[in-house]
């Protein structure tokens, strides 16, 4: 997908202060979005959209196309506003995949569209590092087979990435914490007498997470 060429200097350019003021004010309000490529193993092109909440590090939505038109785009977002919620703002590039019309048709649902400046990727560098953990983490080791297969691997790959993979961001912490998770008091090497530590195998072992677990009574 191409770039949006054009000029505005250097000042259209800038992402200093003013910008990171403004994101770190509202970034419980942003949602940010982006697509990124992949190719299948009969060299299909295929199209992964992902979108973060940029305050909670929380990956909103991840979908997959052949053809990342206008239409379909717009319905990825009419998912992630359906429910009641915060956001205040929708971030995205100067891609071509987001015409004017796209824009009109998302301020129409209550959030405001904020265009990253001319030739300034870095300031959507919230999607450029989520989207190259979804490669270095997942797409990279693996050739998906067609469109249902990538689908499915991002799928399982987002709800690790928001419940199990810590993010020194946030402390480090995870963006959407499981509240089934047990938590225990542990001295030193020592575990409670009666837990475990349970690991479970993510993408076929690629991953694993680990919980403490009740020992049978």
């Amino acid at each position: 997908m191409g770039r949006e060429s054009g000029g505005g200097g250097a000042r259209s350019r800038a992402t200093g202060p003013r910008w990171a003021t403004f994101v770190r004010n509202h970034a419980h309000t942003i949602v940010a979005c982006d697509f990124c490529v992949v190719v299948t193993a009969t060299f299909r092109i295929l199209y992964v959209f992902v979108a973060l909440e940029v305050g909670s590090r929380r990956l909103l939505h991840v979908h997959v196309t052949a053809h990342p038109t206008a239409a379909w785009t717009l319905q990825q977002f009419r998912e992630i506003l359906a429910e009641p919620h915060g956001y205040r703002f929708v971030l995205h590039d100067r891609d071509s995949v987001f015409p004017p019309r796209l824009d009109a048709a998302i301020s129409a649902m209550g959030v405001r569209v904020v265009r990253t400046p001319v030739q300034s990727p870095m300031a959507n560098a919230f999607c450029e590092r989520l989207l190259g953990r979804l490669r270095r983490e997942c797409l990279d080791f693996l050739i998906p087979f067609g469109e249902g297969h990538l689908r499915r691997v991002p799928g399982v790959w987002q709800d690790h990435y928001n419940r199990a993979r810590p993010h020194s961001r946030l402390g480090p912490g995870l963006p959407q914490p499981s509240s089934g998770l047990l938590a225990a008091p542990i001295i030193g090497h020592d575990l409670p007498r009666d837990m475990r530590v349970v690991a479970r195998s993510i993408l076929g072992g690629l991953h694993h997470e680990y919980s403490l677990e009740k020992l049978a009574a």
